[in-house]
């Protein structure tokens, strides 16, 4: 689970890499590092594509949300919602996004938190905490539910099929990071016409039982292929959400894969304290599968 004292103990960690510069060296790796992987066509994985980017300006029915946008330089593609975690839109993410834009995806990265503030709220996550970001972010989060989710993901998609850069014939991915994990269940649900493709890497509040709007409850309004990893320390402290979230998954009829990776909450995430680089390598590598086959 994704809590304010699991993210304080984050928080420490951060603190000390970042004096010892361990941050920007993870995050370079990781946006630069090759995949593995061969693409079920047999092209070489490891070629990667020029990109272009640019900022982004999206109009929702609650206000114009910004977002940075990346690209291959030429030609269309699949399009892809990105969520970012707590910490909001920042280097780590846009390095993310700048790294599966090189293979072959149009990725849009969110501020989530658009209805408060506009731009990069925190240069990494601990600067996050540097600045009292548990505190500063709490009451925009209160705006992030179901519907509010809902909304922004039917205006984003909207966005990227009217650009020159995004296949409006292929089906749009969302992927999304701890507090962000959820929000990509709740847009394959709000957007299933068009989102054939869901990802939640170790992401907070999945599972909610006895509420009708927890992601899982919701599964049945989606028609996207999931992949759900979940981290190590909080499948030890939910051991039951993998369950729940695969049941209910199975009852909706999604193809689906839920997976306990060797890496603590946060694992994913450059700038992150909990980074372990081979199970985020593999999770990229099953993300790249989750979009190769299904977008």
């Amino acid at each position: 689970m994704c809590d304010e004292a699991k993210l304080q103990l984050w928080a420490k960690e951060a603190i000390s890499r970042r004096h010892f510069g361990v941050l920007g060296t993870a995050a370079t790796a990781v946006a630069c590092a090759p995949s593995d992987m061969t693409g079920s066509a047999g092209e070489d994985a490891n070629a990667a594509l020029d990109v272009r980017e640019n900022a982004a300006s999206i109009e929702t029915p609650d206000g114009t949300m910004d977002a940075f946008f990346v690209h291959p330089a030429d030609g269309a593609y699949p399009g892809v919602v990105f969520w970012p975690d707590i910490a909001g839109l920042r280097a780590a993410k846009r390095d993310m996004a700048r790294r599966l834009a090189s293979k072959g995806y149009s990725v849009l990265v969110l501020n989530p938190y658009y209805r408060d503030v506009s731009g990069e709220q925190f240069e990494d996550f601990a600067s996050f905490v540097d600045s009292g970001g548990f505190q500063k972010v709490s009451p925009w989060r209160q705006k992030l539910d179901a519907d509010s989710i809902g909304s922004d993901a039917t205006a984003a998609v909207a966005w990227l099929d009217g650009q020159g850069a995004v296949d409006s014939d292929m089906g749009i991915g969302t992927q999304g990071y701890c507090m962000g994990g959820p929000f990509a269940l709740w847009s394959a649900a709000a957007v299933p016409g068009r989102i054939d493709a869901a990802a939640s890497f170790h992401g907070g509040g999945i599972v909610s039982e006895g509420d009708p709007k927890s992601p899982h409850n919701m599964l049945d309004e989606a028609e996207a292929a999931l992949l759900i990893a979940i981290a190590q320390d909080d499948d030890a402290e939910e051991p039951d959400a993998k369950t729940a979230i695969d049941t209910a998954a199975a009852e909706a009829g999604l193809d689906h894969k839920v997976t306990v990776y060797a890496g603590d909450h946060g694992w994913t995430v450059p700038d992150s304290p909990a980074f372990a680089a081979p199970a985020a390598e593999q999770a990229y590598i099953d993300l790249l599968a989750l979009y190769r086959v299904n977008l």
